[in-house]
């Protein structure tokens, strides 16, 4: 986020979990201090838009939810609200009229909301169930924003509205802008020429333009490949106006990103960034675009790109992780009428059929990228190969593919992880005996009805995952409270289906041992869900390890809880494969 005031990120700081605020002034980077306590949003449970730079200041959203007003150069920390039971996200900074707009949410739901330097709160839109971060023009005049409605999940269905804004900021002529067929919109930015947005009415998320004034949409020349990922946060920012006209924008093909210029009236063409292979949070800072680049072997990199020439610096970040280089995942393609592509990471030293283990993505409705993870490495440097899939109903390959998962949740994809087992040891790549799978979340629950559906896998591990569905349906939060029933269909129309994919109840299948991390805080996948699951393994001879971390929530914060959590996932796999020699899964 750029303004005259600087460039502004957040960076995750060594202590446990914390996300501080750092600030470059062109010349110097430091971190601001002031706010006192970790930043982040918690708009729908998963935040985005923290931050919205002004001429003077930097507003930004506590992880207590207080939206905060930060002055650079002094370091002074202002609040601007702090009400108990709101969140915020989605800043936009609105520099003409000295306020932010930001999206607030309560328990009864959601609204635009503007707020100036001293406070002072004014509502501009309620009525949708859920709105996306608004977009502003550069002269004041348009305001324009994506809102959605339950059941739907903003990547299933959402709108486009349009506003004028009058004299004292508040929006008048009030309109929704249909796309030219139903899909989801997002990330709606203007520019000298009109409104830009990326919709995947036409089959892929692809740039559209639409005349503020009369409301026409006119497609833009792009290839059958998406421009953006899943809007699980607010404000993701995938394309961006370049200085002097033209675009900046990131296209997806086969799981990788790259960034594409595209001059005024001139040909888009792609920029290397070294080895990057995904880029985020695109934006203007002067003359130049900026942006968060991600690569194999590297920690993510704020990045500074010449739009003229294509040479880039690195501003922050990029550093090499200590230890040897390791070599650059492969990508492969599991054949068949439905095809899928994966990630391949080889066992370091390289040697011929090592053990392997498939992680699961979780969402389900997300992506794998071959960007670096400190996990990986871990499990790479103890002789393990890692394969990753982006299963049917991931994210990056167009709208049909990411809808396959409609209704067939716990069947399609588990299909593809089995799939994909089979395909690694055809190959070659791995040893057929010590075939190993994890997932998080909704990986893990992937994760555990593959273990039922099939031989094939050693062992299992399942982090905080989802065992009843119908359970988490109960008691899952606003947000994602219609996502489930688009996963496996109404529960009273669809029983037996829900019955069939509910991991608690095939336990009797699963005869491979299997591993349990859980957070005690955890409010998306409540411990009982592991502990069900747990209680009926046990009860038909499963072979079960469970590990409770009392202060961790869903997914684990604390560098030291996610050492413990790979030292015992060590050990519980290291024994696995000791057994395969013994006569362990085998993959037909």
């Amino acid at each position: 986020m750029a303004s005259a005031a600087g460039l502004f990120w957040l960076e995750a700081g060594p202590g446990p979990g914390r996300v501080g605020l750092y600030h470059h002034d062109g010349g110097t980077v430091r971190a601001l201090e002031g706010v006192g306590e970790s930043l982040g949003s918690r708009v729908n449970g998963y935040g985005g838009g923290t931050l919205a730079a002004l001429p003077e200041t930097v507003v930004a959203v506590t992880e207590t939810q207080r939206l905060v007003a930060v002055e650079p150069v002094s370091g002074r920390c202002r609040v601007l609200a702090a009400e108990p039971g709101v969140a915020w996200g989605g800043l936009v900074p609105d520099p003409r009229r000295e306020r932010v707009l930001a999206v607030r949410e309560e328990a009864s739901g959601q609204c635009l909301m503007a707020v100036d330097r001293r406070g002072r709160r004014q509502c501009l839109h309620r009525g949708e169930d859920f709105y996306g971060a608004p977009a502003l023009s550069r002269c004041g005049r348009w305001l324009a924003w994506v809102s959605w409605r339950l059941p739907d999940m903003p990547w299933v269905r959402s709108r486009l509205w349009l506003a004028e804004l009058n004299a004292d900021g508040h929006p008048v002529a009030v309109r929704p802008c249909p796309a030219p067929a139903s899909g989801s919109v997002q990330q709606p930015v203007f520019d000298d020429t009109g409104l830009w947005l990326l919709s995947d009415h036409a089959g892929w998320w692809q740039p559209w333009r639409v005349d503020p004034a009369s409301g026409a949409w006119q497609a833009a020349p792009a290839p059958p490949l998406d421009h953006a990922n899943a809007p699980w946060q607010l404000g993701e920012r995938h394309h961006c106006p370049l200085p002097g006209g033209g675009w900046a924008r990131v296209r997806y093909d086969q799981g990788i990103g790259t960034l594409w210029l595209s001059p005024a009236g001139g040909q888009a063409c792609p920029v290397a960034v070294g080895d990057c292979t995904d880029f985020r949070w695109l934006c203007r800072w002067r003359d130049q675009l900026l942006c968060v680049a991600r690569s194999p072997d590297r920690f993510d990199a704020i990045v500074a790109i010449d739009p003229r020439s294509g040479r880039h610096r690195r501003l922050a970040g990029g550093e090499s992780p200590p230890g040897r280089p390791l070599p650059r995942p492969r990508s492969f393609i599991v054949p068949g009428p439905e095809p899928v592509q994966g990630f391949f990471h080889t066992a370091v030293p390289e040697r011929p059929r090592p053990p392997v283990i498939l992680m699961v993505h979780g969402g389900p409705t997300s992506a794998t990228y071959p960007v670096y993870d400190p996990h990986l490495r871990f499990w790479r440097e103890r002789g393990f190969a890692v394969a990753e899939v982006n299963y049917r109903g991931s994210t990056g390959f167009g709208r049909s593919f990411r809808q396959a998962l409609a209704g067939h949740w716990g069947q399609r994809e588990v299909d593809d992880l089995i799939r994909s087992a089979r395909h690694l040891g055809a190959l070659g790549w791995v040893d057929r005996d010590r075939v190993l799978i994890q997932g998080r979340s909704a990986g893990g629950y992937s994760t555990l009805l593959a273990l039922a559906a099939s031989d094939v896998f050693l062992a299992g591990a399942s982090l905080y995952g989802v065992t009843d569905p119908r359970s988490l349906r109960r008691r899952t939060h606003r947000f994602e409270s219609g996502y489930l029933d688009w996963l496996l269909g109404d529960p009273d129309r669809h029983p037996m289906r829900w019955r069939a994919r509910t991991p608690r109840l095939r336990a009797a299948a699963i005869r491979a041992p299997v591993i349990f991390f859980q957070g005690g805080r955890d409010r998306v996948v409540v411990p009982e869900q592991t502990d069900a699951m747990v209680r009926a393994m046990r009860a038909v001879g499963g072979r079960v390890e469970q590990w409770l971390f009392e202060d961790e929530g869903h997914g684990f914060r604390d560098r030291r809880n996610q050492a413990r959590m790979l030292v015992r996932l060590h050990r519980f796999y290291r024994r696995a494969c000791r057994r395969a020699g013994a006569g362990g899964a085998k993959l037909s």
